[in-house]
């Protein structure tokens, strides 16, 4: 009997120790992509999207930690378990959502063209921009627009964006395809990119391409997480949480473009 009951005490105490570990969530990121999440000097990861997960964290009361994840593991990583959650300024698209469970948009999506200065292109048709060297970033929706879009240019994917920006900087890249604000961020503020290229053409709207918005990914089953998120993001709307963190990063309000 006095075995019986020890028995029955360690396994209580198993369950609390599991259910406080549960209360301990990990976030993943790519640390990739300057201003949305990148590692700074001291190796620490920040960024809008870090310092948004981190108040939805607080929001909901749970201790978080952010964990780093090349782009294309990203949604293979949070299968695995590796993380909880993924918030990496990733699309909201139907083929993901075959994969993945997304949160509401936390900010709206929109893509562009960058081109060297002076390079003269206007005209964005697959005609127009025949034998041009085009690049992306691989496995996202940009990668997937130039393969539908330009199939007669000559195309090259990065594993990273700063990858593709250098390319562009070398004259390696005739015009590249990006998310607008990274893009906006390169070429307005980082020396190299205000250096060398330009915006061009209008922001790529086609809900083909840049789904509903950015969402954070989570487990097709963890709806119960999902919807936690969703409240939690209302909440930080509602207080002005996020509008500090979006006022430190951007000019416009990135849950609305205005």
């Amino acid at each position: 009997m006095r075995k019986l009951i020890l028995a029955l005490a360690l396994a209580g105490t198993a369950l609390s120790s599991s259910a406080v570990a549960a209360e301990k969530l990990k976030i993943g990121t790519e640390g990739a992509y300057p201003p949305f999440n990148f590692v700074d000097s001291s190796g620490k990861i920040g960024g809008f999207d870090v310092e948004i997960g981190l108040a939805l964290c607080e929001r909901m009361k749970v201790e978080c930690e952010v964990v780093a994840q090349d782009w294309d593991g990203i949604i293979p990583g949070l299968l695995a378990k590796k993380y909880d959650m993924i918030i990496a300024s990733m699309f909201i698209t139907e083929e993901r959502k075959k994969q993945v469970a997304f949160t509401n948009p936390y900010y709206l999506a929109a893509m562009t063209h960058a081109a060297p200065k002076g390079a003269g292109i206007s005209a964005f048709s697959t005609e127009a921009l025949q034998g041009k060297v085009i690049g992306a970033q691989s496995g996202t929706t940009q990668a997937d627009y130039i393969a539908a879009v330009y199939p007669d240019a000559e195309i090259k994917l990065y594993p990273t964006q700063d990858e593709a920006n250098l390319d562009m900087v070398n004259g390696r890249l005739d015009l590249q395809v990006g998310d607008m604000l990274p893009l906006l961020d390169w070429v307005t503020k980082n020396d190299d990119g205000k250096g060398c290229c330009e915006l061009v053409g209008e922001p790529i709207t086609d809900k083909k391409f840049v789904g509903d918005g950015v969402g954070i990914a989570v487990r097709q089953e963890d709806n119960e997480m999902r919807e936690k998120l969703n409240k939690a993001l209302d909440e930080i709307r509602a207080d002005g949480t996020y509008k500090k963190i979006n006022d430190k990063y951007f000019t416009i309000d990135v849950y609305t473009m205005k």
